[in-house]
């Protein structure tokens, strides 16, 4: 599937994404471009099946603090003080986090840290933060090092083996994310295979329950992404350099690779099969149409648009 970027009346640039999706049985139930051919690195996608494995071997989690597990964050104080009470109630400071220090990603909470006069960037705004609290209360429960960023690591061990079960393929790559855990190569379809799992599977229940009913934690801003959970019964979760998931509850995931990197044309692919699909009623359309049809910008006002680029790709 081709995005273009239409700019007063002329396609300015292409981007193509990759897009598939399955039913509950993997069946694939729409596909376009490469879906199952070329691998890619999940990077935060991956992050419910993180948390899973992190619940799994690590003491319980409220649904707010498991919606913090699986969150790529912006720093608001909520998220902040949510990965730092998973720490504190199994005994760890913020310093115990591997995640390099960071500034927060909202700009409404760089404000507030820079009002409140904080000089450095710490592990507890970065994104990942409740990630990495949750995967150290599963190094404590499970009497394991605290190591937990190293790919020979039992708990990498268990989140590979938990990927490779969910996407139905074998890991192509293993990479370092950008907070420093592995991140695995996967196709596609592999990541639509999850997504259905994510919305089907009852093991995964309260990881989709968590991440619908809180995904003001889960995420933050107005990121395509957010827009799309909002108006879908759906968890949806995107990852760095434009791949994105949806777990629809009716019973399908999605999984789409935008191959130039950028996140706003993986999100139109995905509503575009939503739409063919037959997933996205009139009304739901009409509340996406800021992301199933981006402007685009010329001296402040609408000069363009994104869309799908038909009979091209």
């Amino acid at each position: 599937m081709l995005i273009g970027v239409v700019r007063s009346g002329v396609v300015e640039s292409r981007h193509p994404v990759a897009v598939a999706a399955v039913d509950a049985s993997g069946r694939v139930v729409f596909c376009s471009g490469p879906y199952q051919e070329t691998p890619f690195f999940m990077r935060s996608a991956a992050k419910p099946f993180q948390a899973a494995v992190s619940r799994r071997r690590g003491p319980a989690l409220a649904l707010e603090q498991l919606a913090v597990a699986a969150a790529s964050h912006g720093g608001q104080p909520v998220h902040v003080a949510l990965a730092e009470q998973m720490l504190a109630e199994v005994g760890f400071r913020p310093e115990h986090l591997l995640c390099p220090p960071a500034w927060p990603g909202s700009p409404s909470a760089l404000r507030r840290v820079a009002a409140a006069g904080v000089s450095a960037p710490q592990p507890l705004f970065h994104n990942c933060s409740g990630k990495h609290a949750a995967m150290l209360r599963a190094c404590a429960a499970s009497g394991w090092p605290l190591s937990y960023t190293d790919p020979e690591h039992p708990l990498q061990r268990e989140i590979c083996a938990e990927i490779e079960a969910s996407t139905g393929e074998p890991i192509r790559a293993v990479g370092v994310d950008g907070c420093g855990v592995p991140t695995f190569g996967v196709t596609v379809a592999g990541l639509a295979r999850a997504f259905a799992r994510l919305a089907t599977d009852p093991e995964m229940a309260p990881l989709a329950d968590a991440m619908f009913r809180f995904s003001a934690l889960t995420s933050d801003g107005d990121r395509p992404e957010v827009e799309l959970a909002r108006w879908c019964p759906a968890v949806v979760k995107g990852g760095a350099q434009g791949c994105i998931g949806v777990a629809w509850f009716g019973g399908l995931g999605v999984g789409a690779k935008c191959w130039s990197g950028e996140e706003l044309p993986a999100v139109v692919a995905v509503i575009s099969a939503l739409r063919h699909l037959g997933a996205l009623s009139a009304y739901g359309m009409e509340m996406l149409s800021a992301v199933a049809r981006p402007p685009v910008l010329g001296g402040g006002r609408p000069v363009g648009y994104l869309e799908v680029l038909e009979g091209e790709g």
